[in-house]
């Protein structure tokens, strides 16, 4: 194992075990809060997505927590309320990436940082998702279209953008 993957498995061990074994009450807290916020919730109208200036994406932030928080068969069922379309690629504005046209403007350049939280974002829904769900390809198509839009800017467009995007590509690639 080489000393990067060494680094980030152990970052991860200690991220995913802080809350449930340093702190049960932070974790219990965290995942009460998600069920009480987004347990309920249906039909998201991400076609409002994105603003001018996102990191995140709130319908696929929402998605991966509740991948979390659910088992995977209420999972299944929740992200199909959640997201009734998502199988035909809809809302199209969730799937298409975001456009820079203007590194060097810190507010658009967040959307570089949008298209690599999107991808990782697809990237866990297809993991969580059962392997012959109709959806798992539509979810892994815009994984790599979201990162291939914004990879190539981590080390080679402007510091507005790069001075924190390497840590999109991180969360991506872990």
């Amino acid at each position: 194992m080489d000393l990067a993957a060494e680094w980030l498995d152990r970052l991860r061990a200690e991220a995913d075990g802080y809350a449930e074994n340093g702190r049960p009450e932070l974790a219990r807290a965290m995942e009460e809060a998600g069920h009480r916020w987004y347990a309920a919730d249906t039909d998201y109208p991400g076609r409002w997505e994105p603003s001018g200036s996102d990191f995140l994406s709130p319908a696929l932030t929402e998605a991966e927590l509740m991948a979390r928080l659910l088992p995977p068969e209420q999972f299944t069922e929740w992200l199909g309320a959640f997201l009734p379309d998502l199988a035909a690629g809809e809302p199209a504005e969730l799937f298409t990436p975001a456009l820079v046209s203007d590194s060097s403007d810190g507010q658009i350049g967040h959307l570089r940082g949008l298209n690599l939280s999107r991808a990782w974002c697809w990237r866990r829904l297809a993991e969580t998702l059962p392997a012959d769900d109709p959806r798992v390809p539509v979810c892994t198509a815009a994984m790599r279209a979201h990162a291939e839009a914004s990879l190539p800017y981590v080390v080679a467009d402007h510091y507005m953008v790069t001075h924190w995007l390497a840590a999109y590509a991180v969360l991506l690639f872990s």
